[in-house]
């Protein structure tokens, strides 16, 4: 199904990539993958071995979508945990061997896996033949996500399993194709683009629910129940209360906990801080108010009625949140009336 993935265009047309895409230098090799990877140890498995390595690469949103091969044998290793980064490596054709929990899984064509380096040691085998379609994605990315789609951020009991998913003609692999089409029809991409945005939010929530799956972690309502009763109160507050930004103080005060008992227990079964919480809320707020408040008030109208002063702060976290500017929704929403 990825046979032609950033190959070929929608119309079966020869994609022109800048930079060079093939190699058969180790350092030239390893630079890219240092680039849209991490850093790195890799060796081949048959010394003296030269690779003869594809290296496509392209932007989705704030993720990396890579065609890469090295074209020899190798053994990976000591992936860099400071970058904070997550792979997905989605084999083509050939084999890869990881380091999973318990006996090493193996992936073949049409299989993906996934580990965040971040959290977890890992390693991986590659045979001679291998061809991938992989993923980087920051593991913020992935927090930010999952906050905002199910309310909390799962804790390492999700980011530390390594686990192997998918299959030929699954759903994730008909979203990567989808994926690469749209890349491919439209390169080249913005990566704060509407599009490029678009495609991330699909491909980091269904990688989630992948996940999630494999690794046996539940990302329903009952599962964010899990918080204690102060937590859930406090999330309670600071939703209605957005607009007002009650401080972390007076709502722990108001749940009956400390201030430091309240962002323990946030980062514990939240995986973000209780000021992190009310951000995205009040910043949802904001979109709701742009989106529906009568066409004669301006966005700076609308801001200082949410506190906002600092407009090109606001502008930017706007932006990383919903991929679009203040001034983009409220246009929309104008256009639509």
């Amino acid at each position: 199904m990825l046979e032609s993935a950033l190959i070929l265009d929608a119309r079966g047309d020869p994609i022109r990539h800048h930079g060079r895409t093939r190699s058969r230098d180790w350092d030239e090799v390893a630079e890219f993958c240092r680039t849209v990877y991490m850093p790195y140890r890799v060796g081949p498995t048959e010394r003296f071995s030269h690779p003869d390595a594809l290296m496509i690469s392209a932007r989705v949103g704030r993720l990396t979508m890579t065609r890469f091969r090295y074209g020899a044998g190798v053994h990976l290793d000591r992936f860099d945990p400071d970058a904070g980064n997550i792979l997905v490596l989605n084999t083509v054709r050939g084999a890869l061997r990881h380091g999973c929990d318990g006996e090493p899984a193996e992936t073949g064509a049409g299989e993906s896996f996934v580990v965040d380096c971040s959290r977890t040691d890992y390693w991986l085998d590659g045979d001679v033949d291998h061809l991938q379609l992989n993923l980087t994605v920051a593991h913020r990315t992935m927090e930010e996500t999952a906050e905002r789609w199910f309310g909390f951020v799962p804790d390492d009991g999700l980011w530390t399993r390594r686990v192997k998913f998918g299959g030929p003609r699954s759903r994730w692999q008909v979203l990567l194709d989808y994926a690469a089409r749209t890349l491919s029809a439209d390169l080249p991409v913005p990566p704060d683009g509407v599009l490029g945005r678009h495609l991330e939010e699909m491909i980091c929530l269904d990688l989630l629910r992948e996940w999630a799956a494999a690794a046996g972690v539940r990302l329903d309502r009952a599962a964010v129940g899990a918080a204690p009763h102060y937590v859930r109160r406090a999330e309670e507050i600071f939703s209605v209360e957005a607009r007002e930004a009650p401080t972390v103080g007076d709502v722990a005060r108001r749940v009956g906990v400390s201030a430091r008992t309240l962002s323990e227990g946030f980062r514990r079964f939240r995986g973000i801080s209780p000021r992190a919480f009310l951000a995205a809320r009040r910043l949802e707020g904001l979109r709701s108010d742009l989106q529906t408040a009568p066409a004669h008030f301006g966005i700076a109208d609308i801001a200082i009625d949410w506190g906002y002063v600092n407009f090109g702060a606001l502008a930017g976290a706007y932006r990383r949140r919903f991929g679009e500017l203040p001034s983009q929704t409220r246009n929309r929403a104008r256009v639509g009336r």
